[in-house]
C-alpha cells in the first residue's frame, strides 16, 4: 500500500528550482520529484523510506484505510475532539486546556496533562501540525452567556477580554502555523450576535489569511439524545487545496435517532432526586414566569424523545432535564447518564475521576464526538481526494503551499 508525504521547509532557492525545471520538462511537482528520487535510488545515492505516489495503489481503497494525520488540541476541555480525531487514525501533538478540573479528566482519559492558558504559550512551542482543533470558549457568544453578562453588567463577545478576544489568539495561532485544516465549533448564537458583527469579524478573520471557510449549524440529536445546535467551521488553507476544496458537510444520519431511555441507569442513586423544597421551589418559579409570558422552567422529559441542550449550569439544581419517576420527585442525570447524552463511549463513561458538580460543567461545556466524527470523515475524504489526484506536497521554508500543489497531509506507513 502506497503513502503520502508532506515535504515541510523546502529551502526557497530549491523550491524555486524544482518549480522552474519542471516547467521546462513539462512535467508536475510529483512527476519530477519522482524522477529524482527514482535516480538517486538507483544510483545508490539515497535509500527512500516511503513511497511518495498515492494514485499507486490498485482498486478502491478499504473503508478501514487511514490517512495518518497529525493534530493539536485547542481549548481542549475534555477531549471531545480527540476521541474521533485519533479514532480516525490522527496523532496528537499538543494540547491545551486552562481549567485544572478537565485537565484532570484529559490526564485520565489520554495519558497526557494539557498545557495551561494558551494566551501565555508561544506560538514556537506548538509543533508544526497538519489539522487544528479547537472549540474555542463560546460563553461570550451564547445565550446564557449574553443574559448573564448583561444582568451582571458586564462585557460580551469581543468585549469580554477574558474569553471573548480568545478568537484571535487562535487566529494567530492559525496564521502562524498555517495547519492545511483547521475544524472549529461554536455556540449557534454566534451567527447572530451583535447582529451579525461577530460572525463577520470571525469568517472575514480566517477568509482574510486565505481560507476557504465552511460553515455550517447541526444539532446534534440527529446522533444524540438531546438538542445542541452548535455552529461548525472547517477551514481550508487555499496555498494547499487551491480556492474551491471538494468538500461538504455530512448528510443527516438515516437510523432512528436516539432517546432519552437509551441512556438512563437502572438504578440511580437516591441522591440525584430532587429534595421536595427544590422541587417546589422549581414548580413556583415555572408558575410565575409562565403567568408573565415567559418560556423559563424546568424540563421534564419524554422519555421516549430527546432533552433539551446540556449546559454547564446542569450542576446547579438539573432543571433544563429532569427525568419523572414514578410515585416521586424527578431526578436530575447522573453524571455517566451525562456522558451518554453527550455521546462519549463506554470506557470514558466509566472512568469519571472528578466530582459530580465538575463532571456536570465538563459534560456540558464538551462536544459531541459523534458530530466530530462525521464531520471529520467528509474532511478526510476531502484529503484523501486531493492525495489521490495529486499525490505530493511540498512547502517552502516560509510555510507556502502552493495553490496547485500536489497533496495535503503528511503521512506514515
Amino acid at each position: 500500500m502506497a503513502s503520502q508525504l508532506l515535504v515541510r521547509d523546502v529551502p526557497e532557492e530549491i523550491y524555486t528550482w524544482i518549480e522552474r525545471e519542471r516547467i521546462k520538462r513539462l512535467m508536475t511537482q510529483k512527476e519530477f520529484v519522482h524522477t529524482i528520487l527514482h535516480d538517486a535510488y538507483n544510483g545508490n545515492v539515497i535509500q527512500p523510506s516511503l513511497p511518495l505516489d498515492a494514485s499507486s495503489t490498485n482498486g478502491s481503497k478499504s473503508p478501514e484505510e487511514r490517512i495518518p494525520f497529525t493534530f493539536v488540541d485547542i481549548f481542549a476541555g475534555i477531549g471531545g475532539f480527540r476521541i474521533p480525531l485519533e479514532k480516525a487514525g490522527g496523532k496528537c501533538l499538543f494540547s491545551s486546556e486552562i481549567d485544572e478540573f478537565s485537565k484532570k479528566t484529559y490526564k485520565a482519559w489520554f495519558d497526557e496533562i494539557p498545557s495551561g492558558d494558551i494566551t501565555q504559550i508561544a506560538i514556537s512551542d506548538i509543533p508544526e501540525h497538519d489539522l487544528l482543533a479547537a472549540g474555542f470558549p463560546c460563553q461570550p457568544f451564547s445565550l446564557a452567556g449574553v443574559s448573564k453578562r448583561n444582568s451582571l453588567r458586564t462585557q460580551h463577545g469581543f468585549k469580554c477580554l477574558s474569553q471573548g478576544t480568545l478568537f484571535f489568539t487562535l487566529a494567530t495561532i492559525i496564521e502562524n502555523k498555517r495547519p492545511p485544516i483547521a475544524f472549529l465549533e461554536n455556540v449557534k448564537h454566534l451567527l447572530s450576535h451583535d447582529e451579525g458583527r461577530t460572525w463577520e469579524v470571525i469568517k472575514g478573520t480566517l477568509e482574510d489569511m486565505d481560507y476557504k471557510v465552511f460553515t455550517k449549524v447541526i444539532d446534534g440529536a440527529k446522533y444524540v439524545a438531546q438538542h445542541r445546535e452548535r455552529i461548525y467551521l472547517v477551514c481550508f488553507d487555499k496555498h494547499v487545496f487551491g480556492e474551491n476544496p471538494t468538500f461538504e458537510f455530512p448528510a443527516d444520519p438515516t437510523e432512528t435517532r436516539p432517546s432519552i431511555e437509551d441512556i438512563l441507569e437502572p438504578n440511580p442513586d437516591s441522591r440525584y432526586t430532587l429534595s421536595d423544597h427544590l422541587w417546589s421551589y422549581l414548580q413556583e418559579y415555572a408558575r410565575r414566569h409562565k403567568k408573565k409570558g415567559n418560556g423559563f422552567g424546568f424540563g421534564l422529559v419524554d422519555l421516549k424523545g430527546q432533552t433539551r441542550t446540556l449546559s454547564a449550569r446542569y450542576f446547579k439544581d438539573g432543571s433544563e432535564i429532569l427525568i419523572p419517576q414514578e410515585g416521586k420527585n424527578p431526578r436530575r442525570l447522573t453524571p455517566k447518564e451525562c456522558a451518554r447524552l453527550m455521546g462519549f463511549d463506554e470506557k470514558y463513561q466509566n472512568n469519571i475521576v472528578v466530582s459530580d458538580t465538575q463532571a456536570y460543567r465538563q459534560f456540558g461545556n464538551a462536544v459531541v464526538p459523534k458530530v466530530i466524527e462525521a464531520i471529520l470523515g467528509k474532511i478526510l475524504e476531502t484529503a484523501r481526494t486531493h492525495i489521490e489526484q495529486r499525490g505530493l506536497l511540498l512547502k517552502d521554508s516560509n510555510g507556502r503551499g502552493r495553490t496547485h500543489a500536489d497533496a495535503v497531509l503528511r503521512a506514515s506507513n
